[in-house]
């Protein structure tokens, strides 16, 4: 390990394809010695065991969004890696890879590490200041999504002027003149936010992946003044903090009504039950669920774990995993939603998926007829689970009220 082991954070909103690229990355054998640490937004771990880290990389995973804890977040996880490392637990890596969870806001995660940021809590993080180097902050743009993201979603915008490098994804979508004449408004847009980036194409010819993590000097002033400002003010937020409570948590996603709700399934789930659930949901949610990512264990192949992701009203195609990655075979979906239940939303998935009481799924027909119900009426009703699976026998109330009382 060399003296200054550089660092590359690579952020970008919820679903924008942090977690494809990165897994990308680690099947070159040149990146075998690095070290990886995923943040997650959530009470449970599921980004884990999506990326696939091999045997010569180690892992570090934290709960909760980074930015969100004043303290030492980013340094305990770093310093835990140099600890490993030195004590021979793990090999020596030559780089560290952070992706901060799709609300990350990067000021507070940049002021962690880059010279005179954030407070240092202890020996421990000066350590780490002495090690460990900023080289690169890595955004990535999904290209459906990304304009109404950043026009409703600050974070995003943040994202986007901190980054050094920003990778559109998602192009290889877009064949006709009139998606093609949008990507090009939207590198316009993303110029005018940051006119110093490299803007890069993940699907075009050429594209040069290793190169897009190759270290390099990272230095605020370079980016832009909107982003000294930024970091100047999130050093003294973060100072006044520190003042009070050496870890107190800043809730700046639950106070815009972004919420994370962890759902879970001691149980295998039959596939028509799995079905019904993401049909109710993306009918009274729409655009409100920002991000979904589970690992199912479905009743057909209990081995084999479906994995499943949603970006707003997109549910994207499942992928069947050959086994589970990890000893943890329990059904795990965690879901970050704006103004939305996460009461409700449990409550929802339990119904449906039978997890509290046996549930038989109605016929397509049936279905349709409950989501042009919530799509002609809205969110606010409460359906019966005989609307489900039909008039056999008494049903469970199935909510679809998921408006947030901003109360888990």
């Amino acid at each position: 390990m060399s003296d200054h082991v550089p660092v590359t954070i690579l952020t970008g909103f919820l679903g924008s394809g942090k977690t494809t690229l990165l897994n990308a990355l680690l099947c070159d054998p040149a990146f075998a010695d690095t070290a990886v640490i995923v943040n997650e937004f959530g009470d449970i771990s599921i980004d884990h065991d999506l990326v696939q880290v091999g045997k010569k990389e180690m892992m570090v995973t934290t709960t909760g969004c980074l930015c969100c804890t004043i303290g030492s977040d980013i340094r305990s996880s770093l310093a835990e890696l140099l600890d490993a490392s030195r004590s021979g637990a793990v090999p020596s890596f030559s780089r560290v890879i952070v992706e901060t969870t799709g609300l990350a806001d990067p000021a507070p995660v940049i002021n962690q590490i880059v010279p005179g940021g954030a407070p240092a809590m202890g020996l421990r993080d000066h350590g780490v200041g002495r090690t460990f180097t900023l080289a690169g902050v890595v955004c990535t743009i999904d290209i459906v999504t990304a304009e109404a993201t950043i026009e409703r979603y600050f974070e995003a915008m943040k994202q986007v002027a901190f980054a050094d490098r920003i990778v559109l994804t998602k192009t290889d979508l877009a064949r006709d003149p009139a998606s093609l004449a949008d990507i090009d408004l939207l590198r316009q847009r993303l110029r005018e936010l940051n006119p110093s980036a490299t803007l890069l194409d993940r699907n075009e010819g050429g594209f040069d992946l290793a190169g897009v993590f190759a270290p390099r000097s990272y230095a605020p002033h370079d980016v832009g003044p909107d982003v000294e400002g930024w970091l100047a003010l999130e050093q003294a937020l973060s100072a006044e903090a520190a003042s009070g409570a050496a870890h107190a948590n800043v809730a700046r996603h639950g106070d815009g009504g972004i919420l994370t709700s962890c759902l879970i399934a001691d149980r295998p789930i039959g596939a028509k039950d799995l079905d019904a659930f993401f049909l109710v949901l993306k009918a009274a949610a729409s655009i409100r669920l920002l991000r979904l990512k589970g690992l199912i264990c479905l009743e057909d192949d209990p081995e084999r774990p479906l994995v499943v992701h949603c970006v707003q009203h997109a549910v994207h195609p499942p992928n069947r995993l050959d086994a589970w990655p990890s000893d943890d075979r329990r059904t795990r979906i965690v879901a970050i939603t704006h103004d939305i239940d996460p009461k409700a939303l449990r409550q929802l998935f339990d119904a449906v998926t039978g997890e509290k009481k046996p549930l038989r799924v109605a016929p397509a027909a049936a279905l349709a007829g409950i989501i042009l119900a919530v799509a002609l009426v809205g969110v606010g009703l409460v359906f019966t689970a005989s609307s489900l699976a039909g008039a056999e026998r008494p049903g469970v109330e199935l909510p679809v009220n998921l408006s947030a009382t901003h109360a888990p």
